[in-house]
C-alpha cells in the first residue's frame, strides 16, 4: 500500500521509520515543517522527519502554505492509499484530506475526546492522570474531532515525564499501526463518533508556564516538573535571578528543621515548603551555567540562599 506521511518531531520520525520497515508499505513521500534557523548562526536545522527521509531516500515536502497552487499540484500528482499524520503541526485542509484513496488517519496521544489539541501528553501529566493512551482517528476538518478507529490504553507511572511518556506512547503507536492499516485496507474496522459533550481541550503551553512560586501543592509542582521536562522546563525566581529546577522529589513529611526559612540548602538538596508538603530540589541550573547538584550548590551558593 502507498502511504504519504506527515509529521515533524522525533516521535513522528520513529513512527515513519517503523512504517518504512514493512515490506508491504511504500512511503511515497513525507510532509514536514520547513527547516528553521538555529539559535546561533545562520545554519538551518531540519526536522527529525526530514533527517530520516534523507537517510531513507524518501521525498520530502516542506510547504509554507498548504493551500498554495504549487503544493496542491504536487499532492494531486501523487497516488496514495493512506495519509498518516503524527504531530505534523499544521491543520490540514479538507481538499488534501480527500486525496487519500482509502483514508486520512491521525495518531493522537490521548484517549479522545479527552485532550484535543497540541499538548495532550503534558496535559495528562499536569492533571496527574493514571491512564492515557493513543487514538487512531479518521481526520476531519475540526480539531481532533474525527471518528475514532481504535484506541489503546497506557498506564502512567510515577517516573514518567513528558519525554519518557511520549516515547512509550510512540512505541505503542508503532506496535499497532501496521496491523491497523491492513485492517482498514481489508475493510475490517469500525468508526465510532466521539462524544463532543465530553470533550476537553489542551491549554497552550508557553514559556511563562515554567515559573513557580511554591504556593501550589507539592503534587501540582511535581506534575509541572514532569509535564514541562522537555520544554519550557521548571524554574523559580530568587533575588531577581531565574533558576531552573533540573531534579526534584516530594518529601511527604514536614520536617521542622527545614521549615525555619524559605530555602533550606543542604548537601542533599534544597528543601522548599509548599502549601502542603516539602519539595526537595536535587539539581539546579543558574543562567548561562551548567547543571549542578545540590551538593555543589551548597559549596558555591550557600550564602545566596541563606541571605
Amino acid at each position: 500500500m502507498n502511504i504519504l506521511f506527515a509529521g515533524t518531531p522525533q516521535p513522528s520520525a520513529k513512527i515513519l521509520e517503523i512504517l518504512s520497515q514493512d515490506k508491504d508499505i511504500n512511503i511515497v513521500g513525507a510532509i514536514t515543517k520547513a527547516d528553521k534557523a538555529q539559535k546561533r548562526g545562520k545554519k538551518l536545522e531540519e526536522s527529525p522527519v526530514s533527517a530520516l527521509c534523507n537517510k531513507l531516500n524518501i521525498k520530502t515536502f516542506k510547504p509554507e502554505s498548504l493551500n498554495s497552487e504549487e503544493f496542491k499540484t504536487e499532492m494531486l500528482g501523487i497516488d496514495f492509499d493512506f495519509l498518516v499524520v503524527a504531530a505534523y503541526g499544521k491543520i490540514l485542509p479538507n481538499w488534501f484530506l480527500n486525496c487519500a484513496n482509502i483514508m486520512s488517519i491521525n495518531v493522537h496521544y490521548s484517549l479522545l475526546p479527552k485532550y484535543r489539541g497540541a499538548s495532550p501528553i503534558q496535559s495528562s501529566l499536569l492533571n496527574g492522570d493514571a491512564i492515557t493512551g493513543i487514538t487512531f482517528m479518521k481526520i476531519s476538518e475540526g480539531l481532533d474531532e474525527g471518528e475514532v478507529i481504535k484506541q489503546f490504553e497506557l498506564k502512567i507511572n510515577d517516573t514518567h515525564n513528558k519525554v519518557l511518556l511520549e516515547n512509550d506512547l510512540c512505541n505503542l503507536a508503532g506496535s499497532k499501526i501496521n496491523k491497523l492499516l491492513n485492517e482498514i485496507k481489508n475493510n475490517k474496522f469500525q468508526l465510532t463518533e466521539q462524544d463532543n459533550g465530553a470533550a476537553t481541550y489542551c491549554k497552550k503551553i508557553n514559556k511563562l508556564d515554567s515559573r513557580i512560586n511554591f504556593l501550589e501543592s507539592a503534587n501540582e509542582i511535581f506534575n509541572k516538573y514532569r509535564a514541562y521536562y522537555e520544554w519550557p522546563g521548571l524554574s523559580f525566581e530568587h533575588k531577581n535571578i531565574i533558576i531552573k529546577i533540573k531534579g526534584m522529589y516530594i518529601k511527604d513529611a514536614i520536617n521542622d528543621e527545614h521549615t525555619s526559612k524559605k530555602y533550606n540548602l543542604t548537601k542533599d538538596g534544597i528543601y522548599v515548603k509548599t502549601n502542603d508538603y516539602m519539595i526537595v530540589i536535587t539539581h539546579l541550573q543558574f543562567p548561562n551555567k551548567n547543571v549542578i547538584s545540590a551538593s555543589d550548590a551548597f559549596n558555591a551558593y550557600k550564602d545566596f540562599f541563606e541571605n
